[in-house]
């Protein structure tokens, strides 16, 4: 299996705590694949993908979170999940996550690891 690809993302002091920023990595089809959570000193990040109905969680660019920045919320159902473990806790996919990826701090870079993609 190959190695996972380093990818930085922005800088840590680029997104507000708690905060989100959506982006994409090298090739991707869509803009914001995937997207980045600050909570409370840690960062993570998942793919952009509602576990229920296999679409986009924000409503606009950057847009991940609750109106009181507690929780992830998707646009189309209101599913609510969990900031630090992308756990549904509320909504049609209670039981379900969010697909996560490795996200790290190195140097103040926010930075993802990610599998390349396999040939066509």
């Amino acid at each position: 299996m190959p190695a996972a690809t380093r990818h930085v993302v922005c800088r840590l002091e680029e997104i507000a705590d708690p905060g989100t920023r959506g982006f994409s990595l090298p090739g991707a089809r869509f803009p914001d694949e995937y997207f980045l959570v600050h909570w409370y000193g840690k960062v993570y990040a998942y793919r952009n993908v509602c576990p229920h109905a296999g679409r986009f969680l924000n409503f606009k660019p950057d847009s991940f979170l609750t109106r009181d920045l507690s929780l992830i919320m998707c646009a189309g159902h209101g599913a609510l999940f969990e900031p630090d473990s992308g756990r549904c806790v509320a909504g049609p996919c209670i039981g379900h996550g969010l697909d996560t990826l490795p996200a790290a701090v190195e140097g103040g870079d926010v930075v993802v690891y990610a599998e390349p993609d396999a040939p066509a």
